[in-house]
């Protein structure tokens, strides 16, 4: 195989014409474009037999319609719209620990329990307030029922009615302490049962669905009421995408724009959404900062991940594209591409290269439109030029 390229390349190199000269070496500086030189530049031309056209492949230089693609990086990040920390309404030592980190648990579930003597004087309290509403409204009713057979004056009523709204106002007070500890229905009416002991454990619950990202405590550790985080949990079906938008870019960034983020490690990319685009330029990197919601199926998105992100701009605009495999770059490497000016006959072009877009690239001067460019084969034509050399 590798003697019959060579012989391909040879035979290029012997049926090269044009100057009959070497060609001249790439310029050290950059290269001029048609527009300032004036002139088309001189070139040298390669002539290939016909038996060997088969083994190129020649494409037309396309005008075509692109939308303005921003490439960046970024780091993926907890979405914070659906993250939270999971902080104890009591303080005592844990007494039991139920979750771990990768638990997945729904809103209410269980995550830890804390001995407390706040739990078990709350408990107390509406223990008490219950009982003293109970006899109000009992003796409630018995007044109401005396006063219609006349065996009590007004004020006695009136003060059997004084007596019931003070005991309903301390029971609604327990009751909302109870509801501040997270205390359930279940736990509720076990706390209305008499003579039975409060159990002094209440649950750490999960204010959110999602997954346990972090545990912060340990078996027996004391935690302070409201200040003790112990827990993080976050959705982790979307995820955050921090990205860095220069300030040449950020015209063509805009809230909505579709975004697709990427990893060498994973084949696919993960779709997204620019929600918001930061008013700060960060001073050390000249960046701006966007926030892209993606998708994160499969959970494949962890914090802190790296990632290549292509912003799809709404607006577009009208290129001069070929394939990026016609693209090569010479000694200087500056990029040139080999156009067929003749039926056989091909000569060596220096381009200027846009963006890329899949698999073609943008010419921004060098070529135009119908131009007939090699887009493989072009090595071939490439080792006859430094052959002749």
């Amino acid at each position: 195989m590798r003697q019959a390229i060579l012989a391909a390349a040879l035979g290029l190199a012997v049926s090269a014409c044009g100057s009959g000269q070497p060609p001249k070496p790439a310029p050290t500086g950059a290269p001029p474009s048609s527009a300032e030189s004036g002139a088309a530049p001189a070139a040298t031309y390669f002539t290939v037999p016909a038996e060997q056209l088969p083994h190129l492949k020649i494409v037309p230089v396309q005008k075509t319609t692109w939308s303005t693609v921003v490439r960046t990086t970024g780091t993926v990040d907890w979405d914070n719209d659906h993250t939270t920390q999971a902080i104890t309404q009591v303080s005592g030592p844990i007494a039991r620990i139920v979750a771990d980190t990768g638990t997945h648990v729904k809103v209410g579930d269980p995550l830890l329990y804390v001995a407390s003597a706040d739990i078990t004087n709350a408990i107390s309290s509406y223990r008490k307030a219950k009982n003293r509403f109970d006899l109000a409204q009992h003796t409630l009713d018995r007044s109401r029922d005396l006063l219609a057979h006349k065996a009590i004056a007004q004020r006695d009523m009136e003060a059997a009615e004084a007596d019931y709204n003070d005991a309903a106002t301390d029971l609604q007070t327990s009751l909302q302490a109870l509801k501040i500890f997270g205390v359930t229905q279940a736990e509720l009416t076990e706390a209305e049962r008499q003579n039975v002991a409060i159990r002094p454990e209440l649950a750490m619950r999960a204010p959110l669905a999602g997954v346990v990202v972090q545990k912060m405590v340990l078996p027996g550790q004391f935690i302070q009421a409201g200040t003790t985080a112990a827990f993080v949990i976050s959705n982790t079906s979307t995820v955050w995408v921090q990205g860095h938008v220069y300030d040449k870019d950020l015209r063509s960034v805009h809230v909505g724009d579709r975004v697709d983020v990427r990893n060498a490690s994973f084949p696919d990319p993960f779709h997204g959404v620019i929600a918001y685009i930061g008013d700060l330029i960060d001073p050390a990197t000249r960046t701006t900062s966007v926030r892209i919601v993606t998708q994160n199926s499969g959970g494949l998105l962890k914090k802190d991940l790296f990632v290549d992100i292509v912003i799809h701009d709404k607006t577009t605009r009208d290129v001069l594209a070929v394939p990026t495999a016609a693209v090569l770059y010479d000694e200087e490497n500056f990029p040139f591409v080999y156009v067929q000016v003749e039926t056989g006959k091909f000569a060596q072009r220096i381009v200027k290269i846009g963006g890329q877009q899949g698999d073609d690239s943008e010419v921004v001067d060098g070529l135009k439109a119908g131009d007939a460019v090699v887009s493989q084969g072009s090595v071939f034509l490439q080792f006859a030029n430094t052959y002749q050399r």
